[in-house]
């Protein structure tokens, strides 16, 4: 057998193991979104394929169609999870092992005919990265796969078929990406306990600035009165210079203080207010629904 025709049935093999947890997922009109039953009873999908939080069904991949209860959904990673009543799990791989150039398949189940595939390779990995949607993900995944409509949702499959991630379209306009095990774990996690994922909020709107004496920080160009900062005695001008002890030279230098664990708890702010360097303690809360 030539080497070619091996790494085909090889590929074959993958797409064929991991298709046993590949679920379609109709929650829209027309075509339906793809899924992976993740652990028995528990279905995730992508999170902006669902139009509607009821009358949402699940085909499995033993072709019957059961319903499915919304059991939460994330915007911030794109992430939903479907409570249903069906056997069996994915064999979920190893997201940090992935390389740029590795093989790797998208499938789908966006029809009545099956899983279908695209083929391609991890275009880049990188550390952890906020999207635009607020939402912390533990590790980029970008992909030069094809994620044809009715993809997203479906699971990033390595060489020996299992799931390193749950691609998506969702979070990125320019390219396509994979959602990684770790975080769709703790998102999953997080859906069946909570119904939702808790994310830190200030209340505050910052702009990066250099003081005359060469400091960086962050200058504050809006307060929600209402929000935690405000009602802290934060106001319109102060630049902010360090948080909980560590410097703050972007946005992204606070958003790393606002995890879902930082709810409820007090960071010292220090700022400076008319050339003045002061302290306010800031009080966390947790970011209201519709801004994340």
């Amino acid at each position: 057998m030539s080497t070619l025709s091996a790494l085909s049935n090889d590929l074959a093999a993958a797409a064929e193991r991991a298709s046993r947890a590949v679920v379609s997922v109709h929650g829209r009109q027309h075509i339906p979104s793809s899924g992976v039953l993740w652990q028995p009873n528990v279905v995730v999908t992508a999170e902006h394929t669902l139009k509607r939080d009821e009358e949402i069904t699940v085909t499995l991949p033993d072709g019957r169609n059961v319903p499915a209860t919304l059991a939460g959904r994330d915007a911030g990673t794109d992430l939903a999870v479907l409570k249903v009543d069906a056997a069996g799990a994915a064999e979920l791989g190893d997201t940090a092992s992935l390389k740029v150039g590795h093989l790797v398949l998208a499938l789908g189940r966006a029809s009545e005919k099956g899983v279908s595939a695209s083929l391609g390779f991890v275009s880049g990995v990188g550390g952890p990265w906020k999207t635009w949607r607020s939402g912390q993900v533990d590790q980029l995944v970008r992909l030069d796969v094809a994620i044809y409509p009715g993809f997203s949702g479906g699971p990033l499959v390595d060489s020996e078929g299992r799931v390193v991630g749950i691609n998506t379209s969702g979070l990125s306009r320019f390219m396509a990406v994979a959602i990684p095990v770790p975080t769709a774990n703790r998102v999953i996690k997080d859906l069946l306990e909570k119904g939702r994922v808790a994310r830190g909020y200030l209340g505050i709107g910052m702009h990066p600035v250099r003081l005359p004496d060469g400091r960086s920080g962050l200058i504050v160009i809006h307060v929600q009165p209402e929000g935690p900062a405000g009602r802290s005695g934060l106001l319109i001008g102060d630049v902010l210079l360090e948080l909980d002890g560590g410097p703050v030279a972007d946005n992204d230098d606070v958003h790393g203080h606002l995890g879902g664990d930082s709810v409820g708890k007090t960071l010292k702010a220090a700022i400076v207010r008319g050339g003045v360097d002061l302290e306010v303690k800031i009080q966390v809360g947790e970011r209201p629904r519709g801004e994340e």
